[in-house]
């Protein structure tokens, strides 16, 4: 694996109070890394870090090879040719579009090659170059975030730096944007580091995702493994819904009130808690004389369009769990039903 820039023992504190905590990582060239955690949990200073507009307490920055920040070392901002999306875009409210692209051209920014530049660039980010001519106020906030994306990269940089890109987009705009933001940057082959609060966010776009809790990552790794393997019930639960329940694991597999459930990976035997997806589970109609573990009762059904979320009381001590599934025809409320689940578990200890 090519790796574009790497971290090493990063840390930073403010008026005294710790907010990066010896933070690693590695951004694997071409890919998307997304940085998800709740806010004040360090990632965007961790974003300002890498590019320079804040110095770190220790730790490292390479980029490309080159360290940028260390024991030091102190590359400035502008020369580490790194580009960065702020959430709100941050174009120049008196340039015209044209101007904003240009203004990140190395070099000369005006005469007939500039606007080619910029011609080319409005549409790498699929505007018509007769956006040129417009003002910032004149765009929507999903073309001005792709304005914002055009104008960091005009300076053709060996990384990008997204901070929040899309939070100030309503959701509608926000997954298209996201999703032709995402596209644009895997075609061009740019390192790209995004920070959001957004699971889905940064699941959607991402090659990988790094989940941050107080100045560190408690897990690294593809989308589909940090949720289906989290390696902690926080990250469990930040990542999404989750159903817990009581299990005793012997050889592989958990014993609960759902039935024999295998568990991935397999860990110790003994009691400990079953993870699992609400999507993982089907509620299907019992008759009244099943009685076999793996029956509850509907007690609540929330209908959400494509999927309803089933309520179900499983009996005994173990509380009521969520259930997602398609909504065509699903059990109604005071339904006998059958759980079946689908896949393997997590155990936590």
């Amino acid at each position: 694996m090519s790796v574009a820039a790497t971290v090493q023992g990063l840390s930073k504190s403010f008026g005294g109070a710790v907010v990066l905590d010896g933070i690693d990582l590695e951004l694997p060239r071409g890919e998307t890394t997304a940085i998800v955690g709740s806010s004040g949990c360090g990632k965007t200073t961790l974003l300002r870090l890498i590019a320079g507009f804040e110095t770190p307490d220790a730790g490292s920055v390479d980029i490309d090879g080159t360290q940028v920040s260390g024991p030091g070392v102190f590359v400035p901002a502008h020369r580490r040719e790194v580009g960065f999306v702020a959430q709100d875009g941050a174009l120049f409210p008196h340039l015209t579009v044209g101007q904003n692209i240009a203004y990140g051209l190395p070099g000369v920014r005006r005469g007939g090659a500039a606007r080619r530049r910029v011609a080319e660039l409005l549409e790498t980010v699929a505007l018509d170059p007769a956006f040129a001519t417009r003002r910032p106020h004149q765009l929507s906030g999903g073309q001005q975030q792709r304005v914002a994306l055009a104008r960091a990269l005009a300076r053709s940089p060996k990384l990008m730096l997204l901070d929040e890109p899309f939070n100030a987009l309503d959701a509608g705009l926000r997954a298209s944007t996201r999703k032709a933001v995402a596209q644009l940057l895997a075609s061009a082959g740019v390192t790209t580091l995004v920070v959001t609060h957004d699971q889905e966010e940064a699941m959607s776009i991402a090659d990988r995702v790094a989940v941050m809790r107080h100045g560190r990552f408690t897990q690294v790794g593809s989308p589909r493994e940090v949720y289906r393997h989290p390696v902690d019930r926080f990250t469990a639960e930040f990542l999404g819904e989750c159903v817990f329940v009581p299990c005793t694991v012997r050889s592989g597999v958990a014993d609960c009130v759902l039935g024999s459930v295998p568990v991935d990976p397999p860990g110790t035997d003994g009691a400990a808690t079953l993870m699992l997806r609400p999507e993982q589970l089907m509620g299907t109609e019992a008759s009244d004389s099943e009685r076999q573990t793996g029956v509850g009762t509907v007690v609540a059904s929330e209908f959400l369009g494509h999927d309803v979320l089933l309520t179900i009381d499983p009996g005994g001590d173990t509380a009521p769990i969520t259930v997602r599934q398609h909504s065509i025809d699903p059990p109604a409320v005071d339904t006998k039903v059958h759980i079946d689940v689908m896949g393997s578990g997590v155990v936590f200890r």
